[in-house]
């Protein structure tokens, strides 16, 4: 796990409705402002008796709406035998905003070699054309897709925003990094050109 955040908790509910809320209720949880610059801290406690995901162990599989388009849903079994860098967001999220240029250059640089980029909104469910302005403001060409029911949140056991999973052709997590990040760092990049499928890689 690369960075550590912190934050608020919430108790589990049983039905989707009380989960979408309590999963929008734990990420507007407040900010914190250090050295004069204002950072949204959105983070949660894991459900009781769960442990973290891990790497090396199987991504769970999920379901997400796709934003532009006709709105069909796509899971990760549509990936299947890429390498996937999946990153959950929202729009308001501040560290979102400033690390997304940087995934927009690796998928520039690696997604003709294999590479798709899965960027998973969390916003609510009336938010779809803020979604849409984002991506057109950023100018963002990997795949965008929509959960307002917070059932990408509890699957993956996340623990702020943003967060990102970088999952390998066999579907195995391989990097995980919770908060911002330079994904166009030199050790970033040497991850991806590590993990990419075989016949590509070159």
């Amino acid at each position: 796990m690369s960075e550590q955040m912190q934050g608020s908790s919430s108790p589990a509910d049983s039905s989707e409705g009380g989960r979408a809320s309590r999963v929008r209720g734990w990420l507007w949880a407040g900010g914190i402002v250090a050295g004069g610059i204002a950072t949204l801290v959105v983070a949660v406690s894991l459900r009781q008796g769960s442990a973290p995901i891990a790497i090396g162990e199987r991504a769970p599989d999920f379901a997400a709406r796709v934003v532009i388009g006709e709105g069909e849903t796509r899971s990760l079994d549509d990936y299947e035998g890429s390498l996937v860098l999946l990153n959950v967001w929202a729009t308001w999220c501040m560290p979102c905003q400033k690390e997304m240029p940087s995934i927009q250059r690796l998928y520039d640089a690696y997604g003709d070699r294999g590479l798709r980029v899965v960027a998973v909104s969390v916003d609510d469910g009336g938010q779809r054309e803020a979604i849409r302005q984002f991506v057109a403001e950023f100018g963002l060409t990997f795949d965008i897709l929509h959960d307002d029911t917070g059932a990408v949140f509890e699957t993956f056991q996340l623990l702020g925003l943003p967060e990102t999973f970088l999952i390998d052709p066999e579907g195995r997590i391989r990097d995980r990094v919770i908060g911002g990040a330079d994904w166009y760092s030199e050790q970033k990049r040497a991850l991806v050109e590590q993990w990419l499928p075989a016949e590509q890689a070159s």
